[in-house]
């Protein structure tokens, strides 16, 4: 009789250990979904895809980036707000592609390429001291070719893409305009200037992401 109380204590143990688990999987996808949305909605991003791997294809992407960050930064350097940059981008929309495609001809090539804005998957990626977990994110995209190269990243609004990557520092008013945006715990993950409890924070709102990415 004994033996089988024990046995009866021990599959409620498991149950209740399984209840709450699942509890606190169920907070933790919640708690991801809202701070990923907020981060997301704050950010205009800038995704340039190469035609290929090769050198030659890899060097015509980053030429036909630095001319569409000047021109961008050009355009919509007065821009106050995320929603403010994607209307200047669908405005330009059509000097975005007139402008890649000169430097890819300019440089020998006869590539199409082509401008999409839309809501595309990122993977996360490091500007200077400031991380964003991967996730879903409002972003220009240029395709070169076939786009079956490497990708490069960055961020428009606020302008993380003129980061000075010989210092991997952020401009403090970029920093600013995301910090506004943010919640401060929100913000605090983004910071690689972070405490042990805000890198795990991080390191579980990318783990759920990536698991969202995955299934999509």
């Amino acid at each position: 009789m004994k033996k089988i109380f024990n046995i009866s204590n021990l599959k409620r143990f498991l149950v209740l250990i399984i209840l709450f688990s699942i509890y606190v999987f169920i907070c933790a996808f919640s708690y991801v979904n809202a701070v990923s949305a907020n981060i997301s909605s704050s950010v205009f991003r800038l995704h340039v895809i190469a035609n290929s791997d090769s050198a030659e294809d890899q060097n015509l992407k980053y030429l036909v980036r630095d001319a569409l960050i000047d021109y961008m930064n050009s355009v919509s350097k007065n821009s106050n707000s995320k929603d403010e940059a994607i209307s200047i981008a669908y405005q330009h929309k059509s000097d975005f592609y007139k402008i890649a495609k000169k430097v890819i001809n300019d440089n020998g090539y006869d590539y199409n390429v082509n401008i999409s804005i839309g809501n595309f998957a990122f993977p996360t990626k490091n500007y200077g001291d400031i991380s964003l977990p991967a996730g879903y994110y409002d972003a220009l995209k240029v395709e070169i070719g076939n786009a079956s190269g490497q990708n490069w990243w960055c961020v428009m609004f606020p302008p993380l893409c003129f980061v000075d990557i010989s210092t991997g520092i952020v401009p403090e008013d970029s920093k600013e305009t995301i910090k506004d945006s943010l919640h401060t715990e929100e913000y605090n993950l983004i910071n690689n200037a972070q405490t042990a409890d805000v890198k795990f924070k991080f390191k579980l709102l990318e783990f759920f992401q990536n698991i969202k990415l995955a299934n999509n």
